[in-house]
């Protein structure tokens, strides 16, 4: 491994993992085993970054996480508040690395072994190549992993080859030159759920960045486990498309754009759901089969979205502030 690694490192900037246990608090903690494994069989080991951060939030089982960092010991944990949410830890992560690039992991994600080779490699076509995205999708089987494919956050595999521009990027995959991403950060104080990076993306692209994304870059992600999870995920999912509309609303109103390049309309959505639909059989033509079963949650997920908006359009903070309490009282009678 490391005789084929070597010609190929030389030629990469320097770099370091992040990824954090937040995503564990509503996922299977052995999810955590998972997304490691991937990282470890990577065709550029992760003993080649600077560091592989592990921001532990206490949400891993004090036995697991002693059982995964003997099993790969270039994990280096750092401990964080417990209120400290997903994008504050995922840019600690961004100040406490060394990396010329970091690369930003989820901890209930699993990465292909080309992941990290193709998003690293992308950034040695040119020093203006600031942020590389990479694709994402969710994992699942029978029809509730066809539900999910049709409905939940992220869109199918476009099957395209090279680097391209795009709009967008997932936190769960995706690598910014380090220096970068701390002269232009993430925004955290935003009444959102998710969907910070979706603020951060326009604000890149109307600084005149470019965001570039990797389709050979692949991970596929968890869908929401349990029922409480899939009520919450998806109400929530509601609350964050009302905000980023109005957040985003506001700022190209004032920058004097039509409201109609936010590609927010129904027929965009109606589109967009078309795409996923005919990705999801191109890639896997067994979901036609479970498609009919699959029909009732896609029908319960999208009534969960249009209700959590709804909510939001009449109580803008409702649902948030109930949701963090909740995790709040969880977190205390599990301790």
């Amino acid at each position: 491994m490391e005789d084929l690694q070597t010609p190929l490192m030389r030629s990469l900037p320097s770099f370091s993992l992040v990824l954090e246990t937040e995503n564990l608090a509503n996922a299977n903690p052995k999810d955590l085993a998972k997304s490691l494994n991937s990282l470890a069989n990577q065709e550029v080991s992760p003993n080649l970054a600077n560091e592989v951060l592990l921001l532990e939030s206490g949400d891993t089982p004090p036995e697991l996480l002693k059982e995964l960092c003997q099993q790969y010991p270039w994990i280096k944990v750092h401990h964080t508040n417990v209120k400290t949410s997903y994008y504050e830890v995922k840019m600690l992560g961004a100040e406490l690395v060394t990396g010329e690039i970091v690369v930003y992991c989820d901890s209930d994600c699993i990465y292909q072994k080309d992941w990290l080779k193709n998003i690293l490699t992308s950034f040695t076509q040119g020093d203006d190549i600031q942020i590389v995205a990479g694709e994402t999708i969710s994992r699942g089987k029978g029809p509730y992993g066809t539900a999910m494919a049709l409905t939940y956050i992220f869109p199918q595999y476009s099957h395209k080859k090279s680097l391209a521009k795009t709009s967008q990027y997932f936190l769960n995959n995706v690598a910014f030159r380090r220096d970068f991403l701390l002269k232009h950060p993430i925004p955290l104080d935003l009444p959102l759920y998710r969907g910070n990076c979706v603020i951060h993306a326009y604000n890149l692209l109307e600084q005149g960045f470019t965001i570039w994304q990797h389709p050979q870059a692949k991970a596929n992600h968890a869908p929401p486990s349990g029922m409480s999870h899939f009520f919450w995920r998806f109400l929530l999912m509601g609350h964050d498309y009302f905000w980023q509309k109005s957040l985003l609303k506001t700022a190209i109103s004032t920058s004097g754009k039509s409201y109609s390049t936010l590609m927010l309309d129904t027929k965009s959505k109606l589109q967009a759901f078309w795409e996923r639909f005919s990705g999801m059989l191109i890639r896997q033509p067994l979901h036609l089969v479970y498609l009919p079963f699959a029909i009732p949650i896609v029908i319960s997920s999208l009534i969960l979205i249009v209700v959590g908006y709804l909510i939001t359009v009449f109580q803008p903070n409702y649902l948030l502030n109930t949701y963090q309490v909740m995790q709040g009282e969880e977190l205390i009678l599990s301790t």
